[in-house]
């Protein structure tokens, strides 16, 4: 028998519980018939007119998004706004959005376990670890054998789809790096839990420039930074995804393969 939407979602509930979402948080099915056929199911981080028009092109019958198409209170969704135009089109094509958002990024594994993998590292434990638990947001990993900074910051870049604007690092480019703190999407605000978790490095997203300054020039040891964009440090979680609706029976992956980043100039 075809796995149903609702199979897909079960097996997405079980690795990814929603009781771990934050309270402000939308996670979930959007739009669709639990009941139908899942069929093809194409998972991405973001639930845009790129990703929708690359489902229709598929044949996909489900969405599994990282980010929440409808994250703020709506009172509706008209066809000629931006998100009621992918809601509309959507329910025509027959397709079916389910969002997993922060409970992907604190489940074990989930988003940072994802990110870490895809940079070589042991996962440790989390970076900010819920209480009593192995959950919680980020993770810290170690490397097999120390490598100089420079070398690390290329090793990110060339484990992560490119972007247009690229990877950056701060700090010392020979400084040796083992130990590393990871956060999928913007992270920082855990520069100061990665700082008492006294590792060498720290790999995330949407790294501002004052909270940046202010953390390096903090006296004693600090991580270096190394800061990508958003869509890139969760894309890994994309795969990982995959492997969990594939376990939910009878149904076709794919992993978006369109970048949604928005940057796409660079001068």
């Amino acid at each position: 028998m075809p796995a149903t939407v609702s199979d897909v979602i079960a097996a997405l509930d079980a690795a990814y519980p929603p009781d771990l979402a934050e309270s402000w948080d939308a996670v979930g099915l959007v739009c669709g018939d639990p009941a139908e056929p899942a069929g093809r199911v194409l998972v991405c981080v973001d639930p845009v007119a790129a990703t929708v028009d690359e489902a229709v092109e598929l044949g996909a019958r489900m969405i599994v998004a990282h980010h929440p198409l409808l994250l703020r209170g709506v009172h509706g969704v008209p066809a000629d706004s931006a998100k009621g135009a992918l809601v509309h089109r959507m329910i025509r094509e027959g397709i079916a959005l389910f969002c997993a958002h922060t409970n992907a990024d604190s489940a074990n594994p989930g988003v940072s376990d994802a990110l870490a993998t895809a940079l070589g590292l042991r996962v440790t434990g989390p970076l900010a670890p819920h209480p009593g638990g192995d959950t919680g947001i980020g993770r810290i990993g170690e490397l097999a054998e120390a490598e100089p900074f420079g070398t690390f910051v290329r090793r990110v870049a060339a484990a992560l789809p490119a972007t247009r604007p690229g990877v950056h690092g701060a700090g010392d480019p020979d400084r040796p790096i083992r130990t590393v703190a990871v956060s999928g999407g913007a992270g920082d605000g855990y520069l100061g839990a990665a700082t008492e978790a006294g590792v060498d490095a720290y790999v995330t997203a949407d790294l501002r420039h004052h909270p940046a300054g202010e953390h390096l020039e903090r006296l004693g040891r600090v991580p270096a930074l190394v800061g990508v964009t958003h869509w890139a440090s969760e894309w890994p979680w994309c795969g990982q995804a995959a492997e969990v609706i594939r376990g939910a029976g009878n149904v076709e992956v794919h992993v978006s393969t369109r970048c949604t980043d928005p940057w796409n100039l660079t001068a």
